[in-house]
């Protein structure tokens, strides 16, 4: 039986709300890499702060599997993804991922976690469906995701507002058939 949590350049893996904290207080100061992950204003908060907020996040959401990225080669902490049960009746998800550490952008890093956390819900979950969304302002997450087997499934138009300028919201999905094809054509 394979690693489950092991892909070609990443690996998922648990870390202390402390670890965490840590890492996200100097990813925030990154106002890009935070605009690229959430609408929300970017703000900085404290590791303090990130701490409480993800010990309360993980008490609130028992529904959530939450891993963090680390590197294969230097088992280095870069990101986090996490999938949030939508539905168990339905057996859908929501996917988040944030890769904070832009050394490890645009080289496949991401797409290997979104890969590794697909894996993951649909083996281990025994999910139909992980959906996610994203800005238009995004290509490299779009082309991200596409590489991971999603496919954009639609826009909403002017959504959003960064800079004075209006963007859509994309939404994307992969089912579990789709998955399974492209497992077997590896």
């Amino acid at each position: 039986m394979k690693d489950i949590y092991r892909g070609s350049l990443v690996r998922l893996a648990s870390q202390s709300a402390d670890v965490l904290a840590k890492a996200f207080a100097n990813w925030d100061r990154d106002t890009e890499a935070h605009r690229l992950a959430d609408s929300d204003p970017a703000q900085l908060w404290s590791e303090k702060k990130i701490k409480e907020f993800i010990e309360k996040d993980a008490e609130k959401h028992s529904q959530a599997f939450r891993f963090a990225i680390h590197t294969l080669d230097e088992d280095k902490l870069i990101g986090s993804v996490s999938l949030w049960i939508n539905s168990w009746t339905h057996s859908e998800a929501w996917v988040g991922i944030m890769v904070g550490d832009r050394n490890y952008w645009s080289k496949g890093y991401g797409t290997d976690a979104m890969k590794l956390v697909a894996q993951y819900g649909f083996i281990e979950l025994n999910l139909r469906r992980i959906s996610l969304g994203l800005h238009s302002y995004n290509p490299r997450a779009l082309k991200s995701y596409q590489k991971a087997g999603f496919q954009l499934e639609g826009t909403m138009r002017g959504e959003g507002l960064r800079d004075g300028v209006r963007y859509d919201s994309l939404w994307m999905g992969i089912l579990r058939e789709e998955w399974l094809a492209q497992q077997e054509s590896k």
